[in-house]
């Protein structure tokens, strides 16, 4: 067993994509040298292992700005030979060095295909050890308690750490996951849904997304992106050359324009401007700066494709290039950026007009 602590190095565990470990270590230690540019020397990054390690000296990390990252753990302890037959009982003792109580047991696993083999195991050993950090008085259902986790890279090693509900993302191992509608014409369709819920908590999601309400979906077909919005009672023009597909070609909510959607302008504002166009993220950023600034749409959730290498440096251009436009405008507004668990070599943002 191996604590996590050192004198002046606090270590961070951040689950991710797999094969964008790099991209999310990097992201979360230029967060950390924003407050002090002195950073511990760092441990190996995994490739395509789904999680990351990186060791801050007095920093701390945002969840809510961290990009790449799915989840923040703070990582107190790491076992690297859990003996095959009673692995409860080192996991117990490392427990016992932390302080305090936990709201919830959360045990989980990377998101790789080695990870999901290990989900048989991690459900067969979930009750044995809550009802042991039960009986000691340790495990509380309290959602303001820290969240305790145990991240079991394989059978024979564990990561234990802690969560601050108000830091962390609300959902076990950072993935919002969502059911394909039978009605849906794509899988594009979850995308969109899992954005909502991790842009928008359910109010703001009740007050943003009402039924009368209009949106433009540039790229529209088959229609993924549209049906979210169609079913929550907005009236959308659809803009793309191809076809909209199922319950979408003729719905009464829907009219389908087949124009190019970086030559499209509406004639009148609308509440909602959504796209999923295959395209450089700098031109995809600067489509939707322009509507903006425009005053064409008061909200805005779009993907930006990232290139293969330089990924942070494209995604910056993009989201830099946006905040330069509209701060330039004078144009009040909250941007949130995150690669979702249904996006791929992507991410999704979310812009929304404030009113100071």
């Amino acid at each position: 067993m191996r604590a996590m602590q050192t004198r002046k190095s606090t270590y961070w565990l951040l689950y991710c994509r797999p094969g964008f470990e790099q991209d999310c270590a990097q992201e979360a230690l230029r967060q950390a040298r924003q407050q002090s540019p002195v950073i511990a020397a760092q441990p190996p990054i995994l490739a395509n292992s789904g999680y990351a390690v990186v060791a801050l000296n007095e920093q701390t990390l945002s969840y809510r700005e961290l990009i790449f990252a799915r989840q923040l753990i703070r990582l107190h302890q790491t076992i690297e030979a859990l003996p095959e037959r009673n692995r409860l009982t080192p996991i117990l003792a490392a427990i016992a060095t932390l302080p305090g109580m936990f709201g919830a047991l959360w045990l989980e696993v990377p998101d790789t295909n080695e990870g999901k083999t290990l989900s048989a195991f991690t459900r067969r050993f979930q009750p044995l050890l809550e009802n042991a950090l039960r009986e000691q008085g340790r495990l509380q259902d309290d959602i303001k308690l820290p969240r305790l986790h145990i991240f079991f890279p394989d059978k024979s090693s564990a990561l234990i750490g802690t969560s601050d509900p108000h830091n962390s993302a609300a959902a076990i191992m950072g993935i919002v996951r969502q059911n394909m509608p039978a009605e849906a014409p794509s899988r594009s369709t979850l995308k969109l849904a899992e954005a909502i819920e991790v842009f928008m908590d359910r109010s703001e999601q009740t007050r943003l997304l009402r039924q009368g309400m209009t949106a433009v979906d540039l790229g529209a077909a088959p229609g993924g992106w549209t049906w979210q919005l169609v079913k929550r009672g907005i009236r959308v023009t659809a803009v793309d050359n191809g076809p909209m597909k199922g319950v979408l070609a003729k719905h009464p909510l829907v009219q389908h324009l087949r124009q190019d959607g970086f030559k499209y302008v509406p004639r009148c504002a609308v509440d909602w401007l959504v796209c999923d166009m295959v395209e450089q993220p700098s031109r995809v950023a600067r489509l939707i700066e322009e509507w903006f600034a425009a005053g064409l749409a008061r909200h805005a959730i779009f993907n930006l494709k990232l290139p293969m290498k330089q990924r942070i440096a494209a995604l910056d251009g993009a989201l830099n290039g946006i905040r330069s436009h509209l701060d330039h405008e004078g144009i009040n507004y909250r941007i949130l950026a995150k690669q979702l668990y249904h996006d791929r070599e992507e991410v999704t943002v979310f812009i929304t007009r404030t009113k100071n």
